[in-house]
């Protein structure tokens, strides 16, 4: 996950709802030793804070409710935020504060790949619970995490047939040109082969690229019957609006598993965005008493849901998950977690079920094929229940529980 670009558009009309986010780190009812301390750290400001607010407002969310139906353990969740600013280095900082001086029993936190790495090895030594609520490349194997987002298979195995189906076999491939982008890349390359299509390019972008004028002319002359994309990040977006403004957006389509995450389909104009095809956990419009009530929540604390987006639901269904494993485990150590997790925990969240994988501690979830229509999700087909397999391709934590790598992910 990365994201450069300024959504304060996106945001108006939150800023009362986000006054909390300015108070001080320590939040809840009265502060009492006889508490369970859940620990995060989230973007809430910089450059990456239109993904990191409306996580933090999730998260409050649902500690607010778990409180409310009498706590855990008998006792109440205070949260201990942080707020990196964007910045990768107070991640550490604010990880080695949770563990030492907070002692928290629990850390929800990260956006992108790289926060969780600046974090995991630390409260995997402080046997620390930690849950990673992003849409991420998938690979981490590590009993102390816990990943509760989307992974490019899940995505894949749905978004690319779909697209071949729908518009031809003939694909071309733009990425980000770091690890999500590249391994995602693989997967759609897979997924193309294996419903008979054939990638015709692949081509990598660093995240400062964006000037598209050579690649929008490559594309042309390579006659695709359409793209699939895995940029990431502000700079990037540039592309979407380079190719509405040349004249192809007509002529060959797009599927993206990226665009939206971060409720960047809000930015772009309907003409820019409409009839891109995406995959993703959450879809705003399904009417599941779950969601139903999610949406009427939101709208009773902060008024505006409009700012809800697939990693803020991803968030909010970490914590009923960790609650959940709390509850049947007993305690909020990490072997209580742990035994819970690995006896299968799931709930039933805004996203639908959500089922932890007991080997590999990722999440099994619902998916929803969706187009952008004026700057909405429209949902075309559901898809129930879809395994991590990239990361059970390399991760079994039964077997092996002292595991501590992200694999680099073999794609045949």
């Amino acid at each position: 996950m990365n994201n450069t670009f300024n959504r304060r558009s996106v945001l108006k009309g939150g800023v009362a709802a986000l006054g909390a986010l300015s108070a001080p780190s320590l939040v809840g009812r009265a502060l009492a030793a006889d508490t369970i301390k859940l620990g995060s750290i989230l973007d809430t400001s910089g450059i990456f804070d239109a993904y990191g607010k409306p996580m933090d407002m999730a998260m409050r969310l649902a500690v607010k409710q778990i409180n409310a139906d009498g706590g855990l353990e008998g006792k109440q969740i205070e949260i201990v935020s942080y707020d990196t600013q964007s910045d990768m280095a107070l991640y550490t900082q604010y990880a080695q504060q949770l563990t030492r001086k907070d002692k928290t029993d629990v850390v929800h936190g990260g956006i992108l790949s790289a926060s969780r790495e600046a974090i995991r090895q630390i409260l995997r030594k402080a046997k620390m619970p930690y849950f990673y609520n992003v849409q991420y490349e998938g690979g981490v194997c590590d009993r102390n995490i816990v990943v509760t987002g989307v992974t490019p298979a899940q995505q894949g195995e749905v978004l690319v047939p779909a697209a071949i189906k729908k518009w031809g076999k003939k694909v071309y491939i733009l990425a980000a040109d770091y690890n999500y982008g590249q391994i995602t890349a693989r997967w759609m390359e897979k997924y193309a082969k294996d419903n008979g299509g054939e990638a015709v390019s692949v081509d990598f972008f660093p995240l400062d690229v964006a000037d598209f004028g050579s690649t929008i002319a490559k594309i042309q002359q390579a006659a695709p019957d359409l793209i699939l994309s895995a940029l990431v990040g502000g700079n990037h977006m540039s592309f979407y609006r380079q190719w509405a403004a040349s004249g192809m957006k007509d002529k060959i389509p797009m599927a993206s598993t990226t665009l939206g995450v971060g409720n960047e389909h809000k930015v772009l104009t309907p003409e820019e965005g409409n009839g891109i095809l995406v995959a993703y956990n959450y879809a705003p419009t399904i009417e599941t008493p779950a969601n139903e009530a999610f949406q009427k929540a939101w709208t009773e604390d902060y008024g505006d849901t409009s700012l809800i987006h697939e990693i803020a639901v991803s968030n909010y269904q970490g914590i009923k998950v960790w609650a959940e494993a709390v509850r049947q485990g007993g305690g909020t150590d990490s072997e209580a977690i742990n035994a819970a997790i690995e006896s299968g925990v799931s709930i039933v969240g805004p996203g639908g079920k959500v089922s932890i994988d007991p080997k590999t501690h990722h999440a099994t979830l619902d998916v929803h094929l969706m187009e952008f229509e004026n700057q909405q999700m429209k949902v075309l087909e559901n898809f129930d229940q879809r395994p991590p397999v990239d990361t059970q391709a390399v991760c079994d934590l039964s077997a092996n529980p002292d595991d501590n790598t992200q694999y680099e992910i073999k794609i045949d």
